[in-house]
């Protein structure tokens, strides 16, 4: 069956205090998009790699591309949307249907061959794979100057890549946007579809801050 990478990356770096995009920060002497790329590609030789950049990023997609030696993967780039609905909803216009879609943030570059494989397998078989783990931190549900504790046991931190089969994820986002579409999976749901967890990676972070930028580069140069 074709596979679709529909790679979101559409962030502006505020929160690192650097002028460049984060997507197109070096880590681990890459930018940070090679290397979410790279695991899509070695996961699947055939895999079908969709870049959605905002127009006004279109000229760093070349420093991405470069970065790969050799064997370089076929990258189809798209212009994003005002939203991430509306960035998705531009990628999935190159998607042909009988095919497995991944959405994935482009700033999540620790993403595993095996999380993508797994994600690859359920949706085989149940139609979607949402990548989750479960929450370790104590949480309460905060009202004004009261809150209450929620029981984190029934709580799940949700990843990306979002994974389904074309024919349910397609029809999806035909529909006209809302703010409830928080991800892709809010988005089936709302079509009336169910969707299935799959269990996630806790080093599949995405990078928000220097923190995470300097963490992701030791793991990638095997310092970590």
């Amino acid at each position: 069956m074709k596979k679709y990478a529909v790679i979101v990356a559409g962030g502006k770096g505020v929160r690192m205090g650097m002028a460049l995009p984060k997507q197109f920060l070096p880590v681990g002497g890459k930018p940070v998009l090679f290397h979410t790329i790279k695991a899509f590609y070695e996961a699947y030789d055939d895999m079908n790699i969709v870049l959605v950049l905002p127009e006004d990023q279109l000229s760093y997609a070349q420093m991405v591309l470069q970065a790969f030696e050799g064997d370089r993967p076929d990258i189809t780039i798209v212009t994003g949307g005002a939203t991430r609905f509306h960035s998705v909803q531009n990628g999935l216009k190159v998607v042909e249907e009988e095919s497995i879609v991944f959405v994935h943030d482009g700033v999540r570059p620790l993403v595993s061959v095996e999380l993508i494989c797994a994600c690859y397998e359920q949706a085989f078989g149940k139609g979607s794979a949402i990548p989750a783990i479960a929450v370790s931190d104590s949480i309460r549900s905060v009202d004004g100057d009261d809150s209450t504790p929620v029981d984190r046991s029934v709580l799940r931190a949700i990843q990306t890549p979002q994974t389904f089969k074309s024919e349910i994820l397609l029809p999806a986002f035909e529909q006209g946007y809302s703010e409830q579409f928080t991800d892709e999976a809010t988005v089936v749901e709302a079509n009336g579809e169910k969707v299935y967890l799959i269990e996630g990676d806790k080093r599949n972070v995405k990078l928000t801050t220097p923190e995470d930028l300097e963490w992701a580069d030791m793991i990638l140069k095997g310092d970590a």
